[in-house]
């Protein structure tokens, strides 16, 4: 999981284009929504469709989105759990 942890980082901070952010400042256990990196409703669509490119994994609701976007670290078990591109 350490490996998918450390590549969801860099993919976060391409993706959402977080330019005052290194992907060492983003700890698995902060929040990712409304949390000191200022991931708000749009950057969540920006992950999602990462999801969807990068690992097959399809957020098709609101409330497994929240679950699913808690914290790094549950975005990388979910990965884990539900992507065939990812061997857990």
């Amino acid at each position: 999981m350490e490996e998918l942890l450390s590549e969801l980082k860099v993919k976060i901070v391409e993706v959402l284009n977080l330019v005052d952010v290194r992907p060492d400042d983003i700890d698995e256990e902060d929040r990712l929504v409304g949390g000191k990196l200022g991931i708000d409703s749009i950057d969540l669509l920006e992950m999602v469709m990462m999801l969807e490119k990068d690992y097959g994994i399809t957020i098709d609701n609101k409330e497994l989105g929240e679950k699913v976007f808690a914290t790094l670290k549950t975005l990388a078990m979910h990965i884990e759990r539900n992507s065939s591109v990812v061997s857990g």
